[in-house]
Parts: structure tokens; sequence; C-alpha cells
């Protein structure tokens, strides 16, 4: 969580435990001061709060530790030939802040927030757990069978192997033997004749 805060006419991001050194404010070395907030973080989900309304409940307190006084600083003009040369230096008077509490609308809310969310899981979890326990189990009924679609008929049994073996050999033509060529010439001569046959025998 940060802020943005304005002190004498600048802008600082501040955390809270930060040492801030600003202009030298009039308060006493001790003393606690409210800056200006003009930006809230507050980190996490939570967007953050820049509006009037939201920044009148955000409050950053400071406490002064001390006054100092800053480096210095040269300041050297120079006219070239005419003999004109002025030089001078410049150290800041400036205030070291110490960042104490940040505060705000957002600060809470956000906080209430991540305690939700850390809770709300284990909540979750024990109340899904009561839910199982105490519902009885329920039986699914039997799907209704629609009328319009038509019944399924009955699969036929299955066959044996070797009825499978009998009807392959009904479906499958038996090949025809081949005969050896002798018989095949015999068959394909013409029978002779009953004359030619007595001539034969005489």
């Amino acid at each position: 969580m940060y802020a943005i805060v304005k002190v004498g006419g600048k802008q600082y991001r501040v955390e809270k435990g930060d040492s801030l050194l600003v202009d030298r404010m009039p308060e006493d070395e001790g003393a606690k001061v409210d800056l200006e907030p003009l930006l809230l973080a507050p980190g996490g989900e939570a967007a953050p709060l820049f509006k009037g309304d939201d920044l009148g409940k955000v409050s950053v307190e400071a406490t002064i530790i001390g006054h100092e006084r800053g480096p210095k600083i040269h300041v050297l003009k120079f006219k070239p030939k005419r003999g004109y040369k002025k030089r001078q230096g410049h150290r800041s008077e400036l205030t070291r802040l110490e960042i104490g509490d940040i505060q705000g609308a957002g600060t809470k809310a956000a906080a209430t927030k991540e305690a939700r969310s850390e809770a709300e899981p284990a909540q979750a979890k024990k109340d899904q757990g009561d839910k199982l326990e105490q519902a009885p189990k329920q039986k699914r009924p039997a799907p209704k069978a629609d009328p319009a679609e038509p019944k399924a008929e009955p699969a036929e049994p299955k066959k044996a192997q070797g009825d499978k073996l009998e009807d392959v050999a009904k479906t499958k033509p038996t090949a025809t033997a081949k005969k050896p060529p002798a018989e095949e010439r015999a068959a394909k001569k013409p029978a002779a004749s009953k004359g030619e046959e007595e001539s034969d025998g005489s």
C-alpha cells in the first residue's frame, strides 16, 4: 500500500516507515503533521482512490525528525569582453519527515476483502462436505422408451465355429477335378462305327 502526497507544491510517493526530505516546514522538531493525499493505492485487487469524496477519508501522518540544509550549489554569471563575473552559492532549507500510519476507507475494505477471500475457500469446502453427507443417494430413473421409435430386433444367436465352416462350404462352388491328359484325348476321339469294328475283328 502506498500514497501520493503533496508537500510544498511537490508530489511524493510514500509508504509507511519511509524517510522523506521536503522543503522547510514551519513546525518544530518532533511535531506531527498531516500530509495532503492525492492518491491512495490499497494494494491487492482493491481499486486506487483518487476522487475528492474518497480522499476526504484518507489521512497520511508524518513526524518531523529534524531540519536540514541541502548541498551547496554554485551559481556563476559571466559576460565575455565586458569584465562581468558574478559568483554566488545557495543551500536549500529542508525538513526531514518520517511517514507514520496511512489510514483510509480503502485500507479497511482491502483488509476485510483479503480476510474474506482466505476464509471463503475453506468454508466452501466444508459446506460441500456437509451437503454430500446429508444428501441421500438417489437412483437414476430408467430412460423412457420413445413410442415413435421402432423396437430393436433381437440379435441373432452367435453360430458356432463348425456351423460357420459348413455355411462357407455350401456357398463356395466346388472346383472340378482336372482329368489326366490321356483320358481327355480318349474322350475327344469320336466313337468308331459298327462296320469298322467288324472289319477290325476279321
